[in-house]
């Protein structure tokens, strides 16, 4: 079996980490939720939380060698069969997939346009963005095509000539054009100043029940937790590789990747007197995109640069997306890594396509179901409720239905047995407690 290298297998991971909601979310949230308290609540759920987590993971495909769902098989205790079904979370990934490669075709898209056009004024900016997703319908899809075809080749080419070759060149180069762009952030005395103010600068009135619970949410979705992309990785993951460091090294990066497009992207905000007050997609594809108008012709190629960042982080995640399920389909029904593909595309295809339907205001009413188009309802679905499902299923498999003896053997090489119990003790209880209670008040409240 093709095995990764050390530095392939962290680079792959924190790529399929590290993704578009990166540039938005992770300031947002920080910004919104008490500041560098915040990102101290982050570190705490990272660690006691998404890094038991991501071993427990780990140690099911290093002690399985296999895919998500005969690993759970597998490994069980007892009651295999049934535990089979939890594989059915790989699901997850595809799902993700489908509206993620929607938002990676409007990175790739603004990418384009920002070369010759950019909008002089937030209101301008605003109504692209609105005629990019309800009206401009063969450019959705010329652009979603692309990232389509993209991703499908990369994984095609297989754990090392594609994913990790991948990555062991795109990660770097993602982390030398954030470094370019916060040097230049630097020159914006006024705009970095209030942007570290911003994300570092302690608010305590603005912490709450609710900060906790979207530190914790953070934590889980950014290392690419309950879709069975780590299982799948470390399946291929050499023996002799020290998983723990490089563990530890994935939650690190992930971190700073987060903090430096926070500083990046609220520099310009800051600079130019925009009021933080709109989220998520037009945080970066309206305010920013009219800020960039301000720098002149510097500004176009600052766009291209920032949007061409987004777009390469974005690819990273998608190829982990789907691998998992790919690599189940190889594993289990002798496919080709190509014919197993060839079936998957055409769900993800499906899929895109309705969610690019259902946001257009031609077709949305016949891709919309309880007032909600498909594309909100992918994105709420896979994001509050599958995800969290397929990480507490692993909490509670490894944590209670794995033979204790089988993991402390495989942990023990790079942990003392202290180290290991409190990192049981934090998947048994820490780690189960708190997504439960993610999940409870993501649906109730």
């Amino acid at each position: 079996m093709n095995t990764f290298s050390k530095i392939g297998f962290v680079l792959s991971v924190a790529g399929g980490a590290i993704g578009l909601g990166n540039a938005w979310k992770f300031p947002t949230l920080v910004g919104e939720n008490g500041g560098f308290f915040f990102v101290l609540l982050y570190l705490f759920f990272a660690i006691f939380v998404g890094l038991a987590l991501f071993l427990a993971e780990l140690a099911m495909g290093r002690l399985s060698g296999s895919d998500l769902a005969n690993a759970y098989e597998s490994l069980a205790v007892k009651n295999g069969k049934k535990w089979r079904f939890a594989g059915l979370s790989m699901l997850t990934g595809i799902f993700v997939l489908s509206f993620y490669l929607v938002v990676m075709a409007w990175a790739l898209r603004y990418m384009w346009v920002s070369l010759f056009y950019l909008p002089s004024s937030l209101y301008e900016a605003k109504i692209d963005f609105q005629n990019l997703i309800s009206t401009e319908l063969y450019s959705s899809f010329l652009f979603f095509i692309i990232s389509f075809l993209l991703t499908i080749f990369i994984v095609s080419k297989g754990i090392i000539k594609g994913i990790e070759r991948l990555n062991l060149i795109l990660m770097p180069t993602l982390f030398i054009m954030l470094l370019f762009l916060l040097f230049y952030c630097f020159s914006f005395e006024k705009g970095f100043s209030q942007a570290f103010s911003y994300l570092f600068y302690p608010k305590l009135e603005n912490l709450s029940f609710s900060s906790a619970l979207n530190a914790l949410g953070l934590a889980l979705f950014t290392l690419c937790l309950g879709i069975g992309c780590i299982v799948t990785y470390s399946a291929s993951l050499n023996s002799k590789t020290n998983f723990i460091t490089s563990s530890l090294v994935v939650v690190f990066l992930n971190v700073l990747i987060s903090l430096l497009m926070g500083l990046i992207v609220f520099t310009f905000i800051f600079e130019f007197d925009v009021k933080v007050d709109e989220q998520g997609s037009s945080l970066v594809f309206i305010s920013l995109m009219s800020l960039f108008y301000n720098l002149g012709y510097l500004g176009n190629f600052l766009a291209f640069y920032f949007f061409l960042a987004l777009f390469l982080a974005g690819i990273s995640s998608a190829v982990s997306m789907i691998e998992p399920l790919t690599f189940y389909l190889i594993n289990e029904y002798k496919f080709s890594r190509k014919k197993a593909l060839f079936f998957l595309s055409f769900l993800v295809f499906a899929l895109s396509c309705a969610c690019i339907l259902s946001i257009n205001k031609d077709f949305s009413s016949f891709f919309s179901f309880f007032s909600y188009d498909f594309f909100t309802i992918l994105d709420k679905f896979s994001s509050n409720i599958l995800l969290p499902l397929g990480s507490l299923l692993v909490a509670i498999f490894v944590g209670f239905f794995v033979d204790v003896k089988k993991i402390y053997k495989l942990f023990s090489k790079f942990m003392s047995k202290k180290v290991f119990k409190i990192w049981l003790f934090c998947l048994r209880f820490v780690a189960v407690f708190a997504i439960l209670i993610t999940m409870i008040y993501q649906i109730f409240v």
